[in-house]
């Protein structure tokens, strides 16, 4: 997902404007966005929009239930669980038992409904103790399909300012790392600014070179940069390509490590130079990932 489009719950006006975006994936929102006396009523349109059977093309379907210890938790799982969508997004996760929590409840709820896709998990790193115990949260489940942070319940409160390098560079590290651990994906967090495109440009090309897959967008103007700037570059490719044909033959003669234009190549650059092929070809821009 290299764009995720927020939509509040509480707007069921927009539902079918995020799927006629650009954006790989809809986020369709019950907590923040969703003010407290509307929480039933946002729920209910929900319901309603994703048992009509929405879903078009490849087009993924988050949708953020509220908090764990909320009120409300309990009564978004058991009026979504069994509806055509592919992600439960868990905001504020702090510890590998709120994902057994979530999990445990999906895994009933599923039974009880004969549901045959399993519904993955997103969780939202978003708090100090969240950040903490990250990897234990990306491996406390197989549901767990990624980490994505949340910048500002994570800065905001502490008085950490959203532009300060070091602390964007050490959560997002962090974060990277944990979801490594796992084998799942690390996803990057909203830009507020939305009339700011080249900042939000930039954080997104930050985060894609550090490792992360894509970035929340808050407002349609934000899919393109979002999607430009996770989309493997015609040059990312063409070298990927010539990695991967020289390591193979390579292989073939017994060689653990080469020379690729003037670039030193072992494994790990093969394993790299495959992923990008992989991710190229995910969204259409190669036809196959031979060398």
């Amino acid at each position: 997902m290299r764009s995720k489009l927020f939509v509040p719950g509480s707007r069921p006006a927009l539902f079918e404007k995020s799927f006629a975006s650009n954006a790989d994936a809809i986020s369709i929102d019950l907590e923040d966005a969703v003010p407290e006396a509307s929480k039933a009523s946002a729920r209910l349109d929900v319901v309603r929009f994703l048992g009509r059977n929405v879903r078009t093309g490849a087009k993924s379907i988050v949708v953020r239930v509220n908090q764990l210890r909320s009120p409300y938790f309990e009564a978004d799982l058991e009026a979504l669980v069994g509806l055509d969508f592919d992600i439960v997004n868990l905001p504020k996760a702090e510890s590998a038992a709120d994902i057994s929590a979530l999990a445990g409840l999906i895994d009933a709820l599923e039974k009880r409904r004969d549901h045959r896709r399993p519904l993955r998990i997103l969780a939202n790193i978003e708090s100090p103790r969240g950040l903490r115990f990250a990897a234990d949260i990306a491996l406390a489940s197989p549901r767990v399909m990624g980490l994505q942070i949340g910048y500002g319940d994570l800065f905001e409160p502490l008085g950490i300012g959203r532009r300060h390098a070091v602390a964007l560079e050490h959560v997002q590290l962090a974060v990277r790392f944990a979801a490594a651990e796992a084998g799942v994906a690390a996803y990057d967090g909203a830009f507020p600014d939305i009339g700011d495109e080249k900042g939000f440009l930039e954080e997104a090309r930050r985060a894609k070179a550090l490792g992360f897959q894509g970035k929340s967008c808050i407002h349609p103007v934000q899919i393109a940069a979002a999607n430009e700037a996770f989309q493997p570059s015609g040059s990312e490719v063409a070298f990927s390509r010539k990695v991967l044909k020289a390591w193979r033959e390579a292989a073939v003669m017994g060689r653990g490590a080469i020379v690729v234009d003037g670039i030193m190549i072992d494994a790990p650059y093969a394993a790299n130079a495959e992923a990008v092929l992989l991710q190229a070809q995910r969204f259409a821009a190669v036809k196959d990932v031979e060398a």
